[in-house]
């Protein structure tokens, strides 16, 4: 039989029915949850791009790094140490381009009779026609020296008036024995043309402060190469002698009357406003105006005509000795601007020529304990020096083979993305002043930036009109003769016409990104933006790390000003003091390679523009990610997006620190990479680094 349930009883049922069907719901819940977070994360993270360019980024990856280090407490060797050493990235993304370059110049095309291109084309093949080089021999450069006048060591010489060979040396072949002249802007604003005068570029490394012994070697093998380079100029060997040994005493004395750059800076001021009139009463051996008006037409020079001077003193006693030596060894000075100019013309003459300036760098290199220069092939010393020649004709090549219009789209869009994380950091900086910020960012708006090539080297029309002059042939000593008058006449031209737009200072091919002060511009040349630093195909976090982390620096270049003392009154100057002694503290406490040398405060600005530049890419790198999905990574690296920003960054720092110059403002290679790592806190996050290591000091700086 049957009876009614107790309200009771149904009640108890019911939670029981319900409380099952909720564990079930939830079970449900899990594994669908579950499920749809595998489904996302093996569809919606990081991809492996296994395209063309992608691979060839890993190999160049794996090529390089030390995985048996710890990541932690020396990042630097885990990513850049090879089995020969380390690897050094400018210099490989350097020899690519000039490689491209190679294969745009051997590619025969038929280009129009005399356009830049047909020309620079048969400049490069006369460089190359070494067969012809050495049918020639030395009768080129003998054919040069007789027009000359001649020298006294052959026999056949006609006592030229002193100026005048100068005056065609310096402007027929652009050769500066007692001095240099070129054309820069001024220094100060407005910074209109000015003729700038230099201490001459000796090509021998005499230094006062060398041992006596090394000293008296490097002579010896600088008179070896002089007596060699006159015998084959068909010079009598006793002659050769006699004047090779006063040619260099006469150097020794020249080069006693310098004094260094460090030196001119805290005795006076860097440079001198002097007029041609004035610089004629100091120094008066050489007759000034009519060498810098040969040297520089087509300007039109007066004695009133305003130069800069950096070194005045070297000027008066380089004149003063020389009208010593005029009125007892006439022949001898004769020597040694014959001499000098050999040298400079000796890479376009015959193997035997090459070899002996080969051996005396080699010799030379080996006395003062620098590492060998390695042997380049033929074809790069003649890209070179096409490069030189035919810039805007090659300008046009290389940009539009290596950097597209979808290339240049991406580095920009890039850049605007570094450029926004910067404002956002200006919004937040905890030391500037209101006004100071309202400023900067100002500045930051009014910047322009010029990637790829300068506008006129795109412009194919204007390279035949400024090639017209050029004569090719019919020796190889010739045409690049022929080519040093040309790019003269065309660089005196630029600085003679109005000029709308910023004059670069590196070839489109090269890899230096830089801001100039005086036009307020930041330039990135189509060489640097390219494998492995960028390439719109590969994962963002590489574009970010290596190519945005160098834009980032080059922009902080704006501000530099501001972190110099009593720059920026109305800031917090103790806030900002305690920053950069905190940087100056930070970098001391790194091992430090003993092949380089390093001075803390000489590195400062740019340490604070490396750890600066990184922190800036990382923030507009983050915000990236946020903001867009399909982020890539690379293959069988095993690296997270964020690891391999880090990895990027850091490859662009790959280099020997023995190759660093010591004049050079930014720190080691070792030092760039561990300074703004180890005060990144997500690198110690996203590699795991314990507290306390290297990579994850207990103290960070706050600077920028």
């Amino acid at each position: 039989c049957s009876s009614e349930e107790s309200p009771a009883e149904w009640s108890r049922q019911w939670a029981r029915a319900r409380r099952v069907m909720i564990a079930v719901l939830l079970f449900g819940l899990v594994i669908g949850s579950s499920v749809l977070w595998v489904y996302i994360f093996r569809n919606c993270g990081p991809r492996p791009c296994e395209t063309p360019v992608c691979l060839d980024l890993l190999a160049h990856y794996l090529a390089s790094g030390n995985t048996s280090v710890d990541p932690c407490t020396d990042f630097f060797s885990f990513v850049c140490d090879t089995a020969n050493g380390i690897s050094n990235s400018f210099q490989m993304l350097a020899e690519e381009n000039k490689s491209q370059l190679q294969r745009l110049l051997e590619n025969s095309g038929s280009w129009p009779p005399g356009s830049g291109e047909e020309k620079a084309f048969q400049f490069y093949n006369s460089c190359m026609d070494t067969d012809a080089i050495e049918a020639a021999g030395a009768g080129p450069l003998r054919q040069v020296i007789e027009e000359l006048g001649g020298w006294h060591i052959s026999g056949n010489w006609t006592s030229l008036d002193f100026n005048r060979t100068l005056r065609l040396l310096m402007s027929q072949y652009g050769h500066f024995p007692f001095f240099r002249a070129y054309l820069r802007p001024h220094p100060a604003p407005p910074h209109t043309p000015v003729i700038q005068i230099d201490q001459p570029e000796f090509d021998i490394l005499l230094k006062q402060e060398q041992e006596q012994k090394i000293y008296a070697q490097i002579l010896r093998e600088y008179l070896t190469y002089l007596n060699r380079l006159g015998t084959l100029l068909g010079g009598d060997p006793e002659k050769v002698q006699q004047h090779a040994s006063w040619s260099i005493f006469f150097t020794s004395r020249l080069f006693r009357f310098l004094r260094p750059l460090e030196q001119q800076q805290t005795q006076d001021k860097l440079f001198h406003v002097v007029t041609i009139n004035e610089l004629q009463e100091m120094a008066p051996a050489i007759d000034w105006l009519s060498c810098l008006q040969a040297t520089f037409t087509p300007m039109s020079l007066s004695p009133s005509q305003p130069l800069v001077v950096h070194d005045l003193d070297y000027l008066r006693n380089m004149s003063q000795l020389v009208e010593e030596e005029l009125l007892t060894n006439r022949d001898m000075m004769q020597s040694y601007m014959i001499l000098g100019l050999v040298e400079t013309l000796s890479p376009a003459l015959d193997s035997k020529f090459r070899e002996a300036r080969r051996e005396l760098s080699q010799k030379l290199r080996e006395l003062t304990e620098r590492p060998p220069l390695p042997a380049h092939p033929r074809w790069m010393k003649c890209v070179e020096e096409t490069g030189a020649f035919f810039e805007p004709t090659l300008a046009a090549l290389f940009v539009r083979e290596a950097f597209g219009p979808s290339t240049q789209r991406a580095a920009m869009e890039l850049f605007a993305e570094i450029k926004d994380a910067l404002i956002m950091r200006l919004k937040n900086l905890s030391w500037i002043s209101k006004e100071t910020r309202k400023e900067a960012l100002k500045r930051l708006t009014q910047l322009q930036v010029e990637m790829g090539a300068p506008k006129r080297a795109l412009k194919p029309e204007l390279a035949k009109q400024e090639y017209s002059d050029i004569q090719l042939g019919p020796s190889f000593l010739q045409s690049v003769l022929s080519c040093v008058r040309s790019l003269r006449g065309r660089n005196v031209q630029s600085f003679l016409q109005p000029f709308p737009y910023h004059r670069w200072q590196v070839s489109p091919w090269g890899v230096s990104a830089y801001y100039s002060i005086s036009d307020h511009v930041a330039v990135f040349p189509a060489g640097l933006l390219q494998p492995p630093f960028f390439h719109p195909g590969y994962p963002r976090a590489v574009n970010f790390g290596a190519a945005g982390s160098i834009m980032a620096h080059e922009l902080l270049h704006i501000f530099y000003q501001l972190l110099l003392p009593g720059s920026c009154p109305a800031c917090d100057t103790h806030a900002l003091q305690e920053a950069l002694l905190c940087l100056e503290r930070h970098y001391a406490t790194f091992p430090f390679p003993s092949t380089a040398s390093f001075n803390g405060s000489h590195t400062l600005l740019e340490n604070a523009a490396d750890i600066g530049g990184l922190a800036i890419a990382f923030q507009a790198y983050s915000k990236r990610l946020v903001q867009y999905s399909g982020e890539t990574t690379l293959p069988s690296q095993d690296l997270s997006p964020y690891q391999l920003f880090f990895r990027s960054y850091t490859q662009v720092m790959c280099r020997e620190p023995s190759s660093q110059d010591p004049q050079d403002t930014h720190s080691p290679p070792s030092l760039r990479v561990h300074g703004p790592l180890s005060n990144t806190p997500a690198f110690a996050k996203h590699f795991h680094c314990p507290r306390g290591t290297l990579m994850n000091p207990s103290s960070r700086c706050q600077l920028w």
